[in-house]
Protein backbone atom coordinates (compact mmCIF):
# COMPACT_ATOMS: atom_id res chain seq x y z
CA UNK A 1 0.00 0.00 0.00
CA UNK A 2 1.24 3.76 -0.28
CA UNK A 3 1.61 5.47 2.25
CA UNK A 4 -1.43 7.56 3.76
CA UNK A 5 -0.62 11.28 3.33
CA UNK A 6 -1.26 11.36 7.27
CA UNK A 7 0.10 8.16 8.12
CA UNK A 8 3.83 8.77 7.28
CA UNK A 9 6.48 10.97 7.94
CA UNK A 10 7.71 12.12 11.46
CA UNK A 11 4.78 11.35 14.22
CA UNK A 12 4.79 14.79 15.54
CA UNK A 13 3.78 16.20 12.31
CA UNK A 14 1.28 13.33 11.82
CA UNK A 15 -0.31 14.03 16.06
CA UNK A 16 -0.45 17.87 15.07
CA UNK A 17 -2.37 17.57 11.80
CA UNK A 18 -4.99 14.91 13.42
CA UNK A 19 -4.90 17.12 16.18
CA UNK A 20 -6.43 20.41 14.34
CA UNK A 21 -8.78 18.34 12.54
CA UNK A 22 -10.88 17.27 15.98
CA UNK A 23 -10.81 19.89 17.97
CA UNK A 24 -11.44 20.30 21.45
CA UNK A 25 -14.16 17.30 22.26
CA UNK A 26 -11.63 14.86 21.00
CA UNK A 27 -8.76 16.12 22.69
CA UNK A 28 -10.77 16.16 25.65
CA UNK A 29 -11.86 12.23 24.99
CA UNK A 30 -8.56 11.12 23.65
CA UNK A 31 -6.96 12.95 27.13
CA UNK A 32 -9.30 10.74 29.46
CA UNK A 33 -8.95 7.36 27.71
CA UNK A 34 -4.53 8.01 28.51
CA UNK A 35 -5.21 8.55 32.08
CA UNK A 36 -8.10 5.39 31.88
CA UNK A 37 -5.81 3.14 30.51
CA UNK A 38 -2.09 4.17 32.56
CA UNK A 39 -2.45 1.68 35.03
CA UNK A 40 -3.30 -1.39 32.29
CA UNK A 41 -0.28 -0.36 30.67
CA UNK A 42 1.90 -0.52 33.50
CA UNK A 43 0.67 -4.34 34.16
CA UNK A 44 1.33 -5.39 31.17
CA UNK A 45 4.96 -3.60 30.87
CA UNK A 46 5.04 -6.27 33.90
CA UNK A 47 3.35 -9.45 32.34
CA UNK A 48 5.86 -8.50 29.35
CA UNK A 49 8.95 -8.52 31.60
CA UNK A 50 8.25 -11.79 33.64
CA UNK A 51 7.56 -13.48 30.32
CA UNK A 52 11.07 -12.25 28.04
CA UNK A 53 12.80 -13.50 31.47
CA UNK A 54 11.42 -17.02 31.02
CA UNK A 55 11.76 -17.09 27.15
CA UNK A 56 14.94 -18.60 25.55
CA UNK A 57 16.68 -16.38 22.80
CA UNK A 58 15.80 -18.79 20.87
CA UNK A 59 12.05 -17.47 20.63
CA UNK A 60 13.12 -14.11 20.33
CA UNK A 61 14.65 -11.71 17.77
CA UNK A 62 18.33 -11.23 18.88
CA UNK A 63 18.87 -7.57 18.08
CA UNK A 64 17.78 -4.40 16.13
CA UNK A 65 19.50 -5.64 13.21
CA UNK A 66 17.61 -8.66 12.91
CA UNK A 67 14.78 -6.59 13.05
CA UNK A 68 15.48 -4.44 10.49
CA UNK A 69 16.12 -6.98 8.20
CA UNK A 70 12.75 -8.86 8.66
CA UNK A 71 11.10 -5.32 8.22
CA UNK A 72 12.84 -4.65 5.28
CA UNK A 73 12.53 -8.31 3.27
CA UNK A 74 8.86 -8.13 4.18
CA UNK A 75 7.96 -4.51 3.22
CA UNK A 76 10.41 -4.98 -0.01
CA UNK A 77 8.03 -7.75 -1.07
CA UNK A 78 4.77 -6.53 0.10
CA UNK A 79 5.55 -3.57 -2.20
CA UNK A 80 6.31 -5.89 -5.00
CA UNK A 81 3.50 -8.34 -4.22
CA UNK A 82 0.47 -7.24 -2.70
CA UNK A 83 -3.18 -7.59 -4.03
CA UNK A 84 -5.41 -5.20 -5.35
CA UNK A 85 -8.23 -4.84 -2.83
CA UNK A 86 -10.98 -2.04 -3.31
CA UNK A 87 -10.55 -1.14 0.77
CA UNK A 88 -6.86 -0.78 -0.20
CA UNK A 89 -7.33 0.88 -3.15
CA UNK A 90 -10.10 3.41 -1.06
CA UNK A 91 -7.52 4.29 1.92
CA UNK A 92 -4.78 5.20 -0.37
CA UNK A 93 -7.11 7.54 -1.76
CA UNK A 94 -8.73 9.52 0.84
CA UNK A 95 -7.16 12.16 3.03
CA UNK A 96 -9.53 12.75 5.65
CA UNK A 97 -8.99 10.62 8.46
CA UNK A 98 -12.48 9.57 9.80
CA UNK A 99 -13.50 8.52 6.44
CA UNK A 100 -9.64 6.71 5.85
CA UNK A 101 -10.53 4.71 9.51
CA UNK A 102 -14.09 4.12 8.84
CA UNK A 103 -13.34 2.45 5.32
CA UNK A 104 -10.49 0.63 7.32
CA UNK A 105 -12.64 -0.66 10.17
CA UNK A 106 -15.37 -1.76 7.72
CA UNK A 107 -12.76 -4.12 5.89
CA UNK A 108 -11.75 -5.67 8.66
CA UNK A 109 -15.17 -6.05 10.88
CA UNK A 110 -15.63 -8.14 7.13
CA UNK A 111 -13.09 -9.97 7.18
CA UNK A 112 -13.25 -11.88 10.32
CA UNK A 113 -14.08 -15.27 9.35
CA UNK A 114 -14.55 -14.37 6.03
CA UNK A 115 -12.85 -15.27 2.42
CA UNK A 116 -11.68 -12.18 1.18
CA UNK A 117 -12.88 -13.48 -2.62
CA UNK A 118 -16.80 -13.06 -0.71
CA UNK A 119 -15.94 -9.78 1.04
CA UNK A 120 -15.11 -8.20 -2.07
CA UNK A 121 -18.46 -7.75 -3.49
CA UNK A 122 -20.13 -6.77 0.05
CA UNK A 123 -17.42 -4.08 0.83
CA UNK A 124 -18.12 -2.82 -2.54
CA UNK A 125 -22.09 -2.57 -2.06
CA UNK A 126 -21.65 -1.64 1.37
CA UNK A 127 -19.31 1.77 0.77
CA UNK A 128 -21.70 2.69 -2.18
CA UNK A 129 -24.57 2.66 0.05
CA UNK A 130 -23.23 4.05 2.96
CA UNK A 131 -19.46 6.04 2.50
CA UNK A 132 -19.36 7.98 5.26
CA UNK A 133 -19.96 7.66 9.14
CA UNK A 134 -23.31 9.66 9.31
CA UNK A 135 -24.70 7.72 6.47
CA UNK A 136 -24.06 4.58 8.37
CA UNK A 137 -25.31 6.00 11.57
CA UNK A 138 -28.41 7.04 9.85
CA UNK A 139 -29.46 3.66 8.15
CA UNK A 140 -31.49 1.36 10.16
CA UNK A 141 -30.60 -2.00 11.18
CA UNK A 142 -32.80 -3.44 8.55
CA UNK A 143 -31.13 -2.59 5.56
CA UNK A 144 -27.95 -3.46 7.55
CA UNK A 145 -28.93 -7.16 8.06
CA UNK A 146 -30.44 -6.71 4.37
CA UNK A 147 -27.11 -5.83 2.61
CA UNK A 148 -25.14 -8.17 5.53
CA UNK A 149 -26.97 -11.00 4.46
CA UNK A 150 -24.99 -14.44 3.66
CA UNK A 151 -21.86 -13.17 4.98
CA UNK A 152 -22.72 -14.13 8.29
CA UNK A 153 -21.71 -13.60 11.62
CA UNK A 154 -24.71 -10.83 11.60
CA UNK A 155 -23.32 -9.01 15.05
CA UNK A 156 -20.82 -7.76 12.90
CA UNK A 157 -22.98 -5.65 10.84
CA UNK A 158 -25.19 -4.50 14.27
CA UNK A 159 -21.39 -3.40 15.85
CA UNK A 160 -20.85 -1.35 12.73
CA UNK A 161 -24.16 0.27 13.09
CA UNK A 162 -24.32 0.68 16.85
CA UNK A 163 -20.71 1.78 16.90
CA UNK A 164 -20.92 4.27 14.21
CA UNK A 165 -24.13 5.91 15.86
CA UNK A 166 -21.81 6.45 19.01
CA UNK A 167 -19.02 7.87 17.14
CA UNK A 168 -21.44 10.53 15.49
CA UNK A 169 -23.96 11.55 18.30
CA UNK A 170 -20.82 10.96 20.86
CA UNK A 171 -17.52 12.38 19.28
CA UNK A 172 -18.93 14.59 16.74
CA UNK A 173 -18.36 12.64 13.97
CA UNK A 174 -14.66 12.19 14.72
CA UNK A 175 -12.85 8.61 15.25
CA UNK A 176 -11.04 7.48 18.18
CA UNK A 177 -7.35 8.20 16.97
CA UNK A 178 -5.23 5.40 18.99
CA UNK A 179 -5.64 1.42 19.38
CA UNK A 180 -6.78 1.71 22.84
CA UNK A 181 -9.46 4.41 22.49
CA UNK A 182 -10.46 2.47 19.66
CA UNK A 183 -10.96 -0.74 21.58
CA UNK A 184 -12.28 0.96 24.59
CA UNK A 185 -14.70 2.87 22.74
CA UNK A 186 -16.73 0.52 19.75
CA UNK A 187 -18.36 -1.95 20.19
CA UNK A 188 -17.30 -5.44 19.00
CA UNK A 189 -13.91 -4.11 18.29
CA UNK A 190 -10.94 -6.01 19.96
CA UNK A 191 -6.98 -5.76 20.02
CA UNK A 192 -7.12 -6.89 16.55
CA UNK A 193 -8.92 -4.87 14.73
CA UNK A 194 -8.15 -1.54 16.78
CA UNK A 195 -4.55 -2.12 16.02
CA UNK A 196 -5.61 -2.34 12.29
CA UNK A 197 -7.40 0.82 11.96
CA UNK A 198 -4.65 2.67 14.52
CA UNK A 199 -2.43 1.32 12.35
CA UNK A 200 -3.35 1.49 8.68
CA UNK A 201 -5.62 4.95 9.04
CA UNK A 202 -3.97 7.01 11.31
CA UNK A 203 -0.38 5.56 10.95
CA UNK A 204 0.36 4.19 14.98
CA UNK A 205 2.81 1.60 15.49
CA UNK A 206 0.56 -0.80 16.89
CA UNK A 207 1.41 -4.61 15.84
CA UNK A 208 -1.73 -6.73 15.46
CA UNK A 209 -2.11 -10.59 15.75
CA UNK A 210 -4.59 -12.66 13.77
CA UNK A 211 -4.86 -15.70 12.70
CA UNK A 212 -2.13 -15.41 9.61
CA UNK A 213 0.52 -13.24 11.99
CA UNK A 214 0.14 -16.11 14.52
CA UNK A 215 1.10 -18.52 11.42
CA UNK A 216 4.10 -16.82 10.28
CA UNK A 217 5.43 -15.40 13.93
CA UNK A 218 4.98 -18.99 15.36
CA UNK A 219 6.97 -20.33 12.20
CA UNK A 220 9.83 -17.83 12.05
CA UNK A 221 10.55 -17.74 16.15
CA UNK A 222 9.63 -21.88 15.79
CA UNK A 223 6.87 -21.63 18.38
CA UNK A 224 5.38 -24.99 19.15
CA UNK A 225 2.94 -24.84 22.14
CA UNK A 226 -0.44 -24.13 21.59
CA UNK A 227 -1.15 -20.14 20.26
CA UNK A 228 -4.60 -19.75 22.14
CA UNK A 229 -2.85 -20.48 25.63
CA UNK A 230 -2.13 -16.91 27.68
CA UNK A 231 1.61 -17.16 27.41
CA UNK A 232 1.98 -18.04 24.45
CA UNK A 233 -0.88 -15.23 23.04
CA UNK A 234 1.18 -12.54 24.97
CA UNK A 235 4.77 -13.49 23.54
CA UNK A 236 3.31 -13.25 20.02
CA UNK A 237 1.99 -9.73 20.76
CA UNK A 238 5.05 -8.75 22.24
CA UNK A 239 6.81 -9.87 18.98
CA UNK A 240 3.85 -7.81 16.95
CA UNK A 241 4.80 -5.20 18.55
CA UNK A 242 8.58 -5.57 18.43
CA UNK A 243 8.63 -5.86 14.52
CA UNK A 244 6.14 -3.31 13.54
CA UNK A 245 7.96 -1.27 11.66
CA UNK A 246 7.04 2.55 13.23
CA UNK A 247 7.64 3.97 9.51
CA UNK A 248 5.16 2.40 7.90
CA UNK A 249 3.39 0.63 10.01
CA UNK A 250 0.16 0.22 8.40
CA UNK A 251 2.08 -1.39 5.48
CA UNK A 252 4.23 -3.55 7.80
CA UNK A 253 0.93 -5.41 9.18
CA UNK A 254 -1.07 -5.37 6.08
CA UNK A 255 2.44 -6.82 4.54
CA UNK A 256 2.27 -9.96 7.74
CA UNK A 257 -1.13 -10.56 7.14
CA UNK A 258 -0.59 -10.91 3.07
CA UNK A 259 2.22 -13.63 3.81
CA UNK A 260 0.32 -15.73 5.98
CA UNK A 261 -2.91 -15.60 3.41
CA UNK A 262 -0.41 -15.95 -0.10
CA UNK A 263 3.07 -17.69 0.57
CA UNK A 264 3.05 -18.93 4.71
CA UNK A 265 -0.76 -20.38 4.56
CA UNK A 266 -1.72 -22.96 6.54
CA UNK A 267 -0.83 -26.30 4.30
CA UNK A 268 1.17 -26.56 1.24
CA UNK A 269 3.16 -23.09 2.50
CA UNK A 270 5.28 -21.86 -0.57
CA UNK A 271 8.73 -21.67 1.57
CA UNK A 272 10.61 -20.58 -1.91
CA UNK A 273 8.91 -17.20 -2.54
CA UNK A 274 8.91 -16.01 0.97
CA UNK A 275 11.23 -12.96 1.50
CA UNK A 276 11.72 -14.13 5.36
CA UNK A 277 12.92 -17.50 4.82
CA UNK A 278 16.67 -16.60 5.67
CA UNK A 279 14.93 -15.85 9.83
CA UNK A 280 12.46 -18.56 9.80
CA UNK A 281 13.40 -20.98 12.82
CA UNK A 282 11.14 -23.67 10.97
CA UNK A 283 12.57 -23.97 7.92
CA UNK A 284 16.08 -24.02 9.55
CA UNK A 285 14.21 -27.17 11.67
CA UNK A 286 13.39 -28.65 8.28
CA UNK A 287 16.62 -28.25 6.85
CA UNK A 288 18.26 -29.37 9.94
CA UNK A 289 16.53 -32.70 10.01
CA UNK A 290 17.01 -33.25 6.24
CA UNK A 291 20.46 -33.23 6.50
CA UNK A 292 20.61 -35.63 9.42
CA UNK A 293 18.29 -37.94 7.83
CA UNK A 294 20.70 -37.90 5.17
CA UNK A 295 23.35 -39.02 7.06
CA UNK A 296 22.18 -41.20 9.44
CA UNK A 297 22.18 -39.43 12.18
CA UNK A 298 19.81 -38.83 14.98
CA UNK A 299 17.26 -35.95 14.63
CA UNK A 300 17.63 -32.66 16.79
CA UNK A 301 15.49 -31.97 19.22
CA UNK A 302 14.31 -28.05 20.10
CA UNK A 303 16.50 -28.23 23.37
CA UNK A 304 19.29 -28.23 21.16
CA UNK A 305 18.82 -24.29 20.05
CA UNK A 306 16.15 -23.81 22.88
CA UNK A 307 17.72 -24.75 25.72
CA UNK A 308 15.53 -23.44 28.83
CA UNK A 309 17.39 -22.93 31.99
CA UNK A 310 14.83 -25.20 33.96
CA UNK A 311 12.63 -27.80 32.68
CA UNK A 312 9.80 -27.77 29.49
CA UNK A 313 10.27 -24.87 27.51
CA UNK A 314 6.68 -22.67 27.48
CA UNK A 315 6.78 -21.88 23.93
CA UNK A 316 8.01 -25.37 22.40
CA UNK A 317 5.59 -28.01 21.38
CA UNK A 318 5.58 -30.43 24.54
CA UNK A 319 7.04 -33.85 24.25
CA UNK A 320 4.23 -35.61 23.85
CA UNK A 321 4.12 -34.30 19.88
CA UNK A 322 7.38 -34.60 18.71
CA UNK A 323 8.50 -33.12 15.53
CA UNK A 324 6.58 -34.84 12.19
CA UNK A 325 8.92 -34.97 9.25
CA UNK A 326 6.24 -35.15 6.54
CA UNK A 327 4.86 -32.25 8.22
CA UNK A 328 7.46 -29.88 7.60
CA UNK A 329 7.38 -26.04 8.67
CA UNK A 330 3.42 -26.91 9.22
CA UNK A 331 4.61 -28.40 12.29
CA UNK A 332 3.97 -24.82 13.28
CA UNK A 333 1.65 -23.71 14.39
CA UNK A 334 0.10 -26.30 17.44
CA UNK A 335 -3.49 -27.31 16.13
CA UNK A 336 -5.28 -26.12 18.63
CA UNK A 337 -7.87 -28.85 19.60
CA UNK A 338 -11.75 -27.83 18.49
CA UNK A 339 -14.82 -28.13 20.56
CA UNK A 340 -17.44 -29.87 17.81
CA UNK A 341 -20.56 -27.73 17.72
CA UNK A 342 -23.83 -28.69 19.96
CA UNK A 343 -26.32 -29.87 17.71
CA UNK A 344 -30.27 -28.79 17.48
CA UNK A 345 -33.19 -29.23 15.69
CA UNK A 346 -36.23 -27.20 14.38
CA UNK A 347 -39.25 -27.46 12.82
CA UNK A 348 -40.02 -25.24 10.33
CA UNK A 349 -42.44 -24.25 8.01
CA UNK A 350 -43.18 -22.63 4.66
CA UNK A 351 -46.33 -21.07 4.94
CA UNK A 352 -47.68 -19.79 2.09
CA UNK A 353 -50.93 -18.11 0.26
CA UNK A 354 -50.51 -19.08 -3.30
CA UNK A 355 -53.85 -16.88 -4.55
CA UNK A 356 -53.01 -13.63 -2.36
CA UNK A 357 -54.52 -10.41 -3.90
CA UNK A 358 -50.75 -9.00 -5.59
CA UNK A 359 -50.08 -12.78 -5.86
CA UNK A 360 -48.80 -15.01 -3.96
CA UNK A 361 -47.14 -14.69 -0.23
CA UNK A 362 -44.84 -16.19 2.51
CA UNK A 363 -45.16 -15.59 6.17
CA UNK A 364 -41.93 -14.57 7.76
CA UNK A 365 -41.57 -13.39 11.42
CA UNK A 366 -38.59 -11.67 12.63
CA UNK A 367 -35.99 -13.27 15.10
CA UNK A 368 -35.67 -11.65 18.87
CA UNK A 369 -33.29 -8.50 18.96
CA UNK A 370 -30.59 -10.71 20.75
CA UNK A 371 -29.13 -14.44 20.50
CA UNK A 372 -28.84 -16.13 17.07
CA UNK A 373 -29.01 -14.82 14.20
CA UNK A 374 -30.77 -11.18 16.21
CA UNK A 375 -33.13 -9.32 14.30
CA UNK A 376 -33.05 -10.98 11.11
CA UNK A 377 -36.49 -12.70 9.28
CA UNK A 378 -37.25 -16.06 9.16
CA UNK A 379 -39.87 -18.89 8.58
CA UNK A 380 -41.99 -19.54 11.23
CA UNK A 381 -40.37 -22.26 13.97
CA UNK A 382 -39.94 -23.91 16.99
CA UNK A 383 -37.15 -26.26 18.69
CA UNK A 384 -37.59 -29.55 19.07
CA UNK A 385 -36.06 -32.01 20.53
CA UNK A 386 -34.23 -34.38 17.45
CA UNK A 387 -35.79 -37.82 18.69
CA UNK A 388 -39.01 -36.42 19.11
CA UNK A 389 -41.86 -37.83 16.94
CA UNK A 390 -43.21 -36.64 13.81
CA UNK A 391 -46.56 -36.28 14.92
CA UNK A 392 -45.33 -34.10 17.86
CA UNK A 393 -43.33 -31.95 15.75
CA UNK A 394 -46.48 -31.44 13.27
CA UNK A 395 -47.91 -30.43 16.72
CA UNK A 396 -45.49 -28.08 18.10
CA UNK A 397 -45.03 -26.27 14.61
CA UNK A 398 -48.94 -26.27 14.04
CA UNK A 399 -49.20 -24.47 17.36
CA UNK A 400 -47.12 -21.77 16.77
CA UNK A 401 -48.14 -20.88 13.26
CA UNK A 402 -51.45 -20.77 14.57
CA UNK A 403 -49.89 -17.99 17.12
CA UNK A 404 -49.28 -16.11 13.95
CA UNK A 405 -51.87 -16.17 11.56
CA UNK A 406 -54.97 -17.89 13.51
CA UNK A 407 -56.76 -21.71 12.72
CA UNK A 408 -55.22 -23.64 10.22
CA UNK A 409 -55.62 -27.19 8.63
CA UNK A 410 -53.55 -29.71 10.25
CA UNK A 411 -53.85 -32.11 7.55
CA UNK A 412 -52.16 -30.43 5.03
CA UNK A 413 -48.96 -29.70 6.81
CA UNK A 414 -46.67 -31.85 4.95
CA UNK A 415 -43.01 -33.09 5.43
CA UNK A 416 -40.64 -32.34 2.83
CA UNK A 417 -36.77 -33.08 4.24
CA UNK A 418 -34.64 -31.83 6.18
CA UNK A 419 -31.71 -29.19 5.91
CA UNK A 420 -28.18 -29.23 7.76
CA UNK A 421 -26.74 -26.23 8.45
CA UNK A 422 -23.57 -25.18 10.66
CA UNK A 423 -23.55 -21.99 12.21
CA UNK A 424 -20.05 -20.92 14.27
CA UNK A 425 -21.40 -22.94 17.36
CA UNK A 426 -24.39 -25.00 16.45
CA UNK A 427 -25.16 -27.64 14.15
CA UNK A 428 -28.33 -26.98 12.97
CA UNK A 429 -30.83 -29.72 11.55
CA UNK A 430 -33.84 -28.38 10.01
CA UNK A 431 -37.10 -30.33 9.66
CA UNK A 432 -38.75 -29.06 7.04
CA UNK A 433 -42.73 -28.51 6.50
CA UNK A 434 -44.48 -26.62 3.68
CA UNK A 435 -48.11 -25.98 3.97
CA UNK A 436 -49.97 -23.82 0.75
CA UNK A 437 -53.18 -21.93 1.94
CA UNK A 438 -55.04 -23.11 -1.30
CA UNK A 439 -58.90 -22.57 -0.11
CA UNK A 440 -58.16 -20.94 2.85
CA UNK A 441 -59.19 -17.28 3.81
CA UNK A 442 -56.64 -14.94 2.92
CA UNK A 443 -54.85 -13.82 5.98
CA UNK A 444 -54.02 -10.28 5.68
CA UNK A 445 -53.17 -8.73 8.89
CA UNK A 446 -50.48 -10.29 10.95
CA UNK A 447 -49.16 -9.22 14.73
CA UNK A 448 -46.28 -7.13 14.44
CA UNK A 449 -43.11 -9.49 14.25
CA UNK A 450 -44.74 -10.69 10.67
CA UNK A 451 -44.89 -9.80 7.20
CA UNK A 452 -46.52 -11.54 4.32
CA UNK A 453 -43.98 -11.21 1.19
CA UNK A 454 -43.80 -12.13 -2.44
CA UNK A 455 -41.21 -14.88 -3.29
CA UNK A 456 -39.27 -11.65 -5.56
CA UNK A 457 -39.31 -9.76 -2.12
CA UNK A 458 -37.84 -12.57 0.50
CA UNK A 459 -34.99 -12.90 -2.10
CA UNK A 460 -33.76 -9.61 -1.19
CA UNK A 461 -35.08 -9.63 2.53
CA UNK A 462 -32.72 -9.76 5.49
CA UNK A 463 -32.64 -13.38 5.83
CA UNK A 464 -29.50 -16.04 6.43
CA UNK A 465 -28.12 -18.59 4.38
CA UNK A 466 -29.81 -21.25 5.74
CA UNK A 467 -33.69 -19.57 5.41
CA UNK A 468 -32.60 -19.67 1.62
CA UNK A 469 -31.90 -23.22 1.79
CA UNK A 470 -35.24 -23.77 2.93
CA UNK A 471 -36.86 -22.35 0.74
CA UNK A 472 -35.12 -24.21 -2.15
CA UNK A 473 -36.03 -27.47 -0.54
CA UNK A 474 -39.66 -25.82 -0.48
CA UNK A 475 -39.42 -24.67 -4.33
CA UNK A 476 -38.32 -28.14 -5.07
CA UNK A 477 -41.20 -29.66 -3.85
CA UNK A 478 -44.21 -27.35 -6.18
CA UNK A 479 -46.00 -28.52 -8.96
CA UNK A 480 -43.50 -27.63 -11.78
CA UNK A 481 -40.43 -28.00 -10.51
CA UNK A 482 -38.32 -30.94 -10.58
CA UNK A 483 -38.62 -32.75 -7.18
CA UNK A 484 -36.45 -35.13 -7.03
CA UNK A 485 -35.93 -37.61 -3.84
CA UNK A 486 -35.91 -35.90 -0.70
CA UNK A 487 -32.80 -37.91 -0.18
CA UNK A 488 -30.74 -36.43 -2.70
CA UNK A 489 -32.30 -33.02 -1.67
CA UNK A 490 -31.16 -33.14 1.73
CA UNK A 491 -27.55 -34.40 0.11
CA UNK A 492 -27.68 -31.48 -1.92
CA UNK A 493 -28.14 -28.80 0.42
CA UNK A 494 -26.13 -29.94 3.27
CA UNK A 495 -23.06 -30.76 0.96
CA UNK A 496 -20.60 -28.00 -0.19
CA UNK A 497 -19.87 -27.34 -3.66
CA UNK A 498 -16.98 -28.39 -4.93
CA UNK A 499 -14.87 -25.18 -5.98
CA UNK A 500 -12.90 -24.49 -8.92
CA UNK A 501 -9.32 -24.18 -9.24
CA UNK A 502 -9.76 -20.48 -8.95
CA UNK A 503 -11.92 -20.54 -5.88
CA UNK A 504 -9.42 -23.45 -4.25
CA UNK A 505 -6.36 -20.65 -4.65
CA UNK A 506 -8.60 -17.84 -2.74
CA UNK A 507 -9.05 -20.05 0.27
CA UNK A 508 -5.77 -19.52 1.06
CA UNK A 509 -7.04 -15.54 1.40
CA UNK A 510 -9.17 -17.12 4.32
CA UNK A 511 -8.53 -14.41 7.18
CA UNK A 512 -9.31 -16.23 11.03
CA UNK A 513 -10.91 -13.41 13.47
CA UNK A 514 -8.03 -13.01 16.14
CA UNK A 515 -8.53 -14.66 19.52
CA UNK A 516 -8.99 -11.40 21.78
CA UNK A 517 -11.88 -10.20 19.52
CA UNK A 518 -13.50 -13.45 19.36
CA UNK A 519 -16.23 -13.76 22.31
CA UNK A 520 -18.65 -12.30 19.65
CA UNK A 521 -17.95 -15.81 17.72
CA UNK A 522 -18.21 -18.51 21.16
CA UNK A 523 -21.51 -16.06 22.05
CA UNK A 524 -25.52 -16.93 20.68
CA UNK A 525 -25.10 -13.39 19.56
CA UNK A 526 -24.21 -14.36 16.28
Amino acid sequence: MKKPLAAVGNQSGRRKQASSQEGKKKCAFSSSQSKLSAPSAGLARQQKALLQASVSPYHLFRDVAEVTAFQESLLGWYDRKKRDLPWRRLVEGEVDLDRRAYAVWVSEVMLQQTQVATVINYYTRWMQKWPTLQDLASASLEEVNQLWAGLGYYSRGRWLQEGAQKVVEELGGHMPRTAETLQRFLPGVGRYTAGAIASIAFGQAAGVVDGNVIRVLCRVRAIGAEPSSSLVSQHLWNLAQQLVDPARPGDFNQAAMELGAIVCTPQRPLCSHCPVQSLCRARQRVEREQLSASQSLPGSGDVEECAPNTGQCPLCAPPTEPWDQTLGVTNFPRKASRKPPREECSAICVLEQPKALGGARILLVQRPNSGLLAGLWEFPSVNVNAEASGQHQREALLQELQSWVGSLPDTRLQHLGQVVHTFSHIKMTYQVYGLALEEHTPVTIVPPGARWLTREDFRTAAVSTAMKKVFRMYEGQQPGTCKGSKRSQVATLSKRKKPSPGQQVLESFFRPQVPTDAPSLNSAAQ
